[in-house]
């Protein structure tokens, strides 16, 4: 199968799965004589594993050792469970964090009265010390990024 279908079969974009392929996620396809990539069946999978599991905010590390978790069908599933029990907390702390923005700034914009910018309470706010951390915040867009 070629990648193009490889993408279509998967949902994945084709230079998505490119880019897996670089960095190891995926393994290196066999060419066929004219040099295109051969996919499998179980590419097709892997591809998809990938993808729901980007879908769900895994990082591509976390995606990798729950991949290596699958290469093993005898091994326990605590593993995978605590890892995807430590993403699920790092999810909720982003939804707190997007709620006390939310708040702020939703505060911010109803002071707003409209008027000159001079007076502009959203630039005054912007300008001032935040009120709730924004520490965590830069680590968790950094490691969503991820």
């Amino acid at each position: 199968m070629k990648i193009g279908e490889v993408a279509t079969a998967s949902g994945c974009h084709l230079e998505t799965i490119r880019y897996y392929e670089r960095i190891g996620l995926l393994p290196a396809p066999a060419r066929t004589a004219s040099g295109y990539r051969a996919y499998s069946t179980q590419d097709v999978q892997r591809v998809r594993f990938i993808t729901r599991g980007r879908d769900l905010g895994f990082s591509l590390d976390e995606i990798r050792s729950l991949l290596r978790l699958t290469e093993d069908p005898d091994l326990s599933c605590e593993k995978a469970d605590e890892l995807a029990r430590q993403h699920l907390t790092g999810i909720r702390q982003r939804i707190d964090e997007l709620r006390r923005m939310e708040r702020e700034l939703l505060s911010t914009v109803q002071a707003c009265a409209g008027g000159r910018r001079a007076a502009c309470s959203i630039l005054e706010a912007l300008q001032a010390p935040a009120s709730f951390s924004s520490r965590p915040r830069r680590r968790m867009i950094a490691r969503s990024l991820a």
